[in-house]
């Protein structure tokens, strides 16, 4: 397959269960690496870096927002969106990337007050909200979603995808929109393939 993908727009990736999504996402993002072809990102071929050196451009890269994929469920969520930007070298000082979360937090529409609270005591759109801000933490320019608010009702998704539409404009990041879902991947994409 051979697609481009334009600065700033989310563009939606759809096709049924099992057809090679999820798979075409990960190796977009090198969770996995792609068996062939080329991956070019600003003009830079990623499959031909080797994974060290990719980890330099990753961060601004590599952001992958996927339904219930959420890290070490006895992490606090504050601890969990601090971690990347920790790993990273982002924010320096545990004050100062505490007071970053918190903005994140407030940006996704959650409190300061649930910094200290666990994945399992929120609801399903809010653990959505809590993913994109572990996103946006490491102020990526590319996100993966995938199936990113399949498990949700509509009005909670309907919450989620304009959500991400208003940090999309905020931030001015680009999308892959990966879904089976046909209204939805209408609902949120400038175009889909």
């Amino acid at each position: 397959m051979s697609f481009e993908v334009y600065k700033g727009e989310t563009l939606g990736l759809v096709g049924e269960s099992g057809c090679g999504k999820t798979t075409l996402g990960r190796a977009l993002l090198r969770l996995i690496e792609p068996t062939s072809g080329k991956i070019i990102y600003n003009g830079i071929d990623l499959t031909a870096k080797k994974e060290m050196s990719f980890g330099h451009c990753a961060r601004k890269y590599r952001s992958f927002s996927r339904s219930l994929l959420f890290p070490e469920p006895r992490l606090t969520i504050g601890s969990a969106i601090a971690e990347p930007m920790k790993v990273h070298g982002i924010v320096a000082g545990d004050k100062q990337r505490k007071e970053k979360v918190v903005e994140l937090l407030e940006k996704v529409s959650l409190k300061a007050e649930h910094f200290s609270r666990y994945p399992h005591e929120f609801s399903g759109g809010q653990r959505q909200r809590i993913v994109i801000a572990r996103a946006l933490s490491l102020n990526p320019s590319f996100i993966v979603c995938d199936e990113s608010v399949s498990a949700l009702d509509v009005s909670v998704q309907a919450q989620v995808l304009n959500l991400l539409n208003d940090l999309k404009s905020e931030f001015g990041f680009t999308v892959i929109f990966i879904s089976h879902d046909l209204s939805v991947v209408r609902y949120i994409s400038d175009r889909s393939w």
